[in-house]
């Protein structure tokens, strides 16, 4: 019974394995141009299938808490290893994910295929980001409830959302365009690591009680999350993550 966590903690990092293979898989870019000449081209739908993969990682990282703590069945070797798969599925996955993005940026200008591997690499400052949050977080006791710096899978979850908005929302509000900025990618690269790295205090989504007190700012985030999800969709995901800083900032007094 005490490996059961154990086992859910490796299929997330098997599922952030799979995520990475789909994101490899996209050497068909197709380039077409406009009518006003500017060119443009399909996102390879691998590359939102590995996003859907870290989700299902996310998923199961959640289920591997829960599991460990239904058959009391935590361990310093299970939360060692649970980081090891979030730097997998959370950090590596997402880098790629990034890499590739910056990829196909650079791609709509003219000769962009050949573009040096040199400004394609910076994608993997998030993953180095990553696994030393991880490593920070593991040596820190007082991130049971609350966290200094945001949590790697939150990062994970808002890169692994960009290849499915620009699959499925790219025209809303004209985002597309946004998200395959290469400016905006490496803007975005510096943003979130720093928020890994920093100390800011971000809330974390357990409930310790029932109280409204106590859980205001998870209610007031979950109510966002719902309409968001119904009405935006994919993007969704980064409004959800925008507001979970602005609450975690709002109500950092809570948070200590």
């Amino acid at each position: 019974m005490k490996q059961i966590p154990n086992i859910f903690t490796l299929l997330n990092l098997f599922f952030g394995c799979i995520a990475i293979v789909f994101a490899l898989q996209t050497d068909s870019i197709i380039i077409y141009v406009n009518e006003d000449f500017s060119s443009s081209f399909n996102i390879p739908e691998k590359l939102a299938l590995s996003g859907i993969f870290i989700f299902i990682a996310a998923i199961i990282d959640f289920l591997d808490g829960f599991v460990a703590r239904l058959f009391s069945a935590t361990s310093a070797m299970g939360k060692q290893l649970d980081s090891l798969a979030d730097v997998v599925s959370f950090g590596v996955a997402p880098g790629v994910i990034l890499y590739q993005l910056l990829r196909f940026s650079y791609a709509r200008e003219e000769n962009g295929l050949q573009v040096s591997i040199i400004w394609l690499l910076p994608a993997f400052i998030i993953s180095c980001a990553a696994a030393y949050r991880l490593a920070k977080f593991n040596l820190d006791d007082s991130q049971s409830h609350n966290f200094k710096g945001v949590p790697t899978p939150a990062i994970g979850l808002l890169i692994a959302s960009f290849p499915l908005i620009l699959h499925f929302n790219a025209a809303t509000l004209g985002i597309g365009n946004i998200l395959i900025n290469k400016w905006v990618l490496y803007g975005l690269i510096i943003v979130l690591s720093y928020l890994m790295l920093g100390n800011l205090r971000v809330m974390g989504l357990k409930f310790k009680s029932f109280t409204l007190h106590d859980n205001l700012p998870k209610i007031i985030l979950l109510v966002i999350a719902l309409i968001s999800a119904i009405f935006l969709q994919w993007i969704a995901v980064p409004v959800i993550f925008v507001f979970y800083i602005l609450l975690s900032f709002i109500f950092k007094n809570k948070l200590q």
